[in-house]
């Protein structure tokens, strides 16, 4: 699996916004400075995020986004599904069996579906807080010569 991106992108906005829980909505414009993503495209991924229940966006002058759950409660897994779709290493591996021209049971298809529910149980442990918890300390103000 290689996370798009969308998803690596998606993944900042939220944590940065998880800093922010409780403590009202932020600006996309601050959410793209602060977590380096283009701000168009980070619209379309707060759009996104809106959509699937992760955020709520409110208009006008003190308006922007924040989170509408506990980051402790949002895990990584529902993320990347939300903006990526299914996990599947390959297509055919979600597709019922009269849909696909891959006979479904090939030798090749327990070691996907091993490679997609190792992938589930890993992003599934960590939720956004856990990254939150992760990220460096700012450092304002110190100074190196």
């Amino acid at each position: 699996m290689r996370v798009s991106t969308r998803s690596d992108y998606g993944l900042r906005a939220l944590i940065e916004l998880a800093g922010n829980f409780g403590g009202g909505p932020l600006q996309s414009s601050e959410i793209a400075l602060r977590r380096h993503v283009p701000e168009q495209y980070l619209d379309q991924l707060l759009t996104a995020l809106r959509k699937s229940g992760f955020l709520r966006s409110t208009r006008g002058p003190s308006g922007g986004h924040e989170l509408l759950r506990d980051p402790r409660q949002i895990t990584v897994l529902e993320v990347i599904t939300a903006l990526e779709g299914s996990l599947a290493p390959v297509g055919w591996l979600d597709e019922p069996a009269e849909s696909t021209d891959h006979p479904h049971q090939c030798g090749q298809r327990e070691i996907w579906e091993r490679v997609r529910c190792a992938t589930s149980e890993i992003l599934g442990a960590y939720s956004i807080a856990d990254l939150l918890e992760r990220e460096p300390l700012p450092t304002a103000g110190s100074y190196r010569i």
